[in-house]
């Protein structure tokens, strides 16, 4: 990572800050830890944990909370106290971001396919091998990049970014603002089956996908398509990677989802559920609102809204806790029952 960029702007990033310290340094020219950063690099503290480091770190530049006050910066060195200084540093992030990742151009690469129907509206980016089918609408200033495939009728509103080897299927809507990671695929078919005899039977899929604003989706998720009518991912939702979403399913609003999450046919999530990596949801479900959901937790039962639950199967965190330094307990246990009982 090699970019310049000026502290004066850094601090203009952070308006109410308190600034302790000078340095003849102009502009940064890396972001680092605490632990490696050298002489021109930005540094901050986020976790508490890594307090001891920032009396010996050689960043130039430092972001910390209000309420530091451990030690003094070094000759030439910069402290920029903040209320949030993980935000402060995601506000920067963001500045610095256009110098290291530049957008496509502007326009439709001569090796992409674009069907005579298809709408595009001005300021549209789309990158080489990639198909836009039949009946396609995209909103201003949107991005695709190389390889993604658009199906007939997707809609995708303005202000979207599409990585390479994004999947629209037919009939998707994407709102404004959203973000999907490389290998996303959107509308694949449902997994739904009737037995029949010994043989499993395909049941089609007639349903949509449908994506509201401001969601981002990581690389590799799959959001399957309704048997009959919507899949639908609320506004606001951040989706990991590699989280695999079943027909009929509704997201909620504000919603955070972590990595390898699976969630199984017509589960509804209502606003601001939180879920960790790993879990699982059987389906039909409804989570209730505010619900927080550990990784790896198994759901097999309502969660009811602000629940806070661990496990697998899972319950309440607290009784989780409880039962985990019980388990740890039963080695010892069973050893003085089975010498009690040799003395009897």
């Amino acid at each position: 990572m090699s970019f310049s960029y000026e502290i004066g702007l850094i601090k203009d990033a952070c308006p109410s800050a308190k600034i302790e310290g000078t340095t003849d340094k102009t502009c940064i020219n890396g972001i680092s830890s605490l632990k490696n950063a050298q002489e021109g690099d930005l540094s901050f503290l986020a976790n508490l944990k890594y307090r001891p480091e920032v009396k010996d770190s050689e960043a130039s530049v430092v972001l910390l909370p209000e309420d530091y006050a451990e030690s003094s910066p070094k000759n030439n060195q910069l402290f920029i106290k903040t209320k949030n200084p993980s935000r402060a540093l995601a506000k920067v992030c963001r500045l610095i971001y256009g110098q290291l990742f530049s957008n496509p151009p502007i326009g439709i690469d001569a090796q992409a396919f674009i069907h005579e129907s298809a709408v595009i509206e001005d300021g549209v980016s789309i990158g080489p091998f990639c198909y836009i089918g039949k009946g396609v609408r995209i909103g201003k200033n949107t991005f695709i990049e190389s390889h993604s495939h658009i199906g007939e009728n997707v809609s995708i509103g303005e202000d979207c970014r599409l990585y390479p080897n994004v999947k629209l299927l037919a009939n998707c809507q994407v709102g404004n603002g959203v973000l999907l990671n490389s290998g996303v695929v959107v509308g694949s078919e449902g997994y739904g089956f009737e037995q029949v005899g010994s043989s499993h039977e395909k049941i089609p899929h007639l349903g949509k996908v449908v994506i509201e604003d401001d969601v981002e989706i990581g690389a590799n998720t799959c959001i399957d398509r309704a048997r009959l009518e919507e899949t639908r991912i609320g506004e606001g939702t951040k989706i990991d990677n590699l989280v695999q979403i079943g027909h009929n399913v509704r997201i909620g609003k504000g919603c955070l989802i972590v990595a390898q999450v699976g969630i199984a046919g017509s589960v509804v999530f209502e606003d601001g559920v939180v879920v960790g990596g790993q879990a699982g949801f059987a389906g039909h479900l409804k989570i209730g609102k505010g619900a927080k959901i550990a990784g790896q937790a198994g759901i097999t039962k309502n969660v009811e809204a602000g629940a806070f639950l661990k496990g697998n199967p899972a319950l309440p965190v607290q009784l989780a806790h409880k039962i985990s330094v019980l388990q740890r307990k039963l080695p010892d246990l069973f050893k003085r029952i089975a010498q009690d009982a040799d003395t009897i």
